[in-house]
């Protein structure tokens, strides 16, 4: 059945639902009530005019001006502020995540913005009636995601900081000069006394281009620097709940600044758990079985959700077994996974969800995982 015919025979009547399919020059937005589909191409950013044809949806569709208006849009590179922009408005809004809408699995299917927008639009009205169910984005304050920025910069300029310093190796290597380290010389000082494989000094161009690429390099660094002591300053003299958490959070062994504000900022300081089960599905570290006949297989872990979290309750787990190597999560480890190279590391994604489940708790209730340590004061 077309996503046209289904809502002109299922819709229900009342309300009007719309669907936005974004994109960086215009946006392409289908309206259903339960007579037919209006779609409508407008330039992206234009809210006026959004406005204006919302109206004329009601007009043709037979609905009072004051209609309650729902509708939808994908996750993406828009953010949440055409989501907070729409709610203003008096209209409700769901941001899906892209994974969750179904498409056409034929290797050759027809995909434009207009399929796209009528098939979000099909699944909203099937998702409000609560026949299918869209995997929701929560939505941050513009508070809450405005403090997760410090520590993305950084990350971004971290891997900046990475390119810098391989590129000047490799210049550097066209010489047959390995850097190691420049001590304290500042670097006019390294390159003009640094010399070549025939103990020579380095072309004029090549050094000029060095100089350059440190400059750079040099001026990332600083900036990692500012943002370290921004988050140095906000979690040592910030009164607010969600610093308090951070230094909840650092007092256990394992758990470094960095690693304490990012498991706030991006996952414990905003969104609301009701059990251990949400923790572990949220973050994407839970199995994704395959049981169809007689075919049972395990297909690994979700991988849903937040990655930042993903990957750092990873790299924690690694740490928790040596900082924290009496806590029962740390025995439980051992005893089950510690036979060879392959099962520790089928283990330790088990043991990143336990912990985040634990964190969860301890951030929670107090309550510290059994067996776990504090850093001495």
């Amino acid at each position: 059945m077309s996503a046209t015919a289904f809502v002109n025979n299922n819709a229900v009547s009342g309300v009007l639902y719309m669907a936005m399919e974004l994109s960086l020059n215009k946006w392409c937005i289908a309206f259903g009530k339960g007579v037919k589909m209006r779609q409508v191409i407008l330039e992206s950013n234009d809210k006026l005019g959004l406005c204006a044809e919302i109206q004329k949806a009601k007009e043709k569709f037979g609905l009072p001006q004051d209609a309650k208006v729902v509708s939808c849009y994908e996750a993406g590179r828009d953010g949440f502020w055409i989501h907070r922009w729409l709610e203003s408005c008096g209209i409700e809004n769901i941001v899906i995540d892209s994974s969750s809408i179904k498409v056409d699995r034929k290797s050759r299917r027809a995909k434009t913005d207009r399929l796209d927008a009528s098939r979000m639009l099909r699944q909203l009205v099937l998702h409000i009636r609560g026949e299918e169910k869209l995997q929701v984005a929560r939505v941050p304050s513009e508070k809450e995601e405005d403090r997760r920025r410090i520590h993305r910069e950084r990350e971004r300029l971290v891997k900046e900081r990475t390119g810098h310093t391989n590129r000047i190796k490799s210049l550097l290597n066209l010489f047959g000069i390995k850097f190691k380290n420049r001590g304290y010389k500042s670097w006019d000082t390294y390159l003009n006394n640094v010399k070549d494989w025939k103990d020579e000094p380095l072309p004029e161009d090549q050094k000029s281009e060095l100089l350059r690429e440190a400059k750079r390099l040099e001026m990332v660094e600083s900036q990692i620097k500012e943002l370290e002591t921004l988050r140095l300053e906000r979690i040592e003299s910030s009164d607010e709940e969600v610093y308090k958490k951070v230094r909840q959070l650092k007092q256990l062994k394992g758990i470094g600044d960095i690693g304490s504000w990012v498991f706030i900022m991006e996952w414990f300081g905003w969104r609301k758990f009701n059990n251990r089960r949400e923790v572990g599905a949220a973050a994407g570290l839970v199995g994704t079985p395959y049981d169809s006949g007689e075919s049972q297989r395990e297909q690994g872990i979700t991988k849903a959700g937040n990655y930042r979290i993903r990957a750092l309750a990873t790299e924690l787990a690694w740490a928790w077994l040596r900082y924290q190597p009496n806590s029962e999560l740390s025995r439980w480890f051992i005893e089950r996974f510690n036979q060879g190279k392959r099962s520790r590391r089928v283990g330790i994604i088990a043991l990143a969800r336990r912990l985040l489940i634990a964190l969860w708790r301890y951030l929670e209730t107090g309550q510290l995982p059994v067996g776990a340590e504090l850093k001495a004061v």
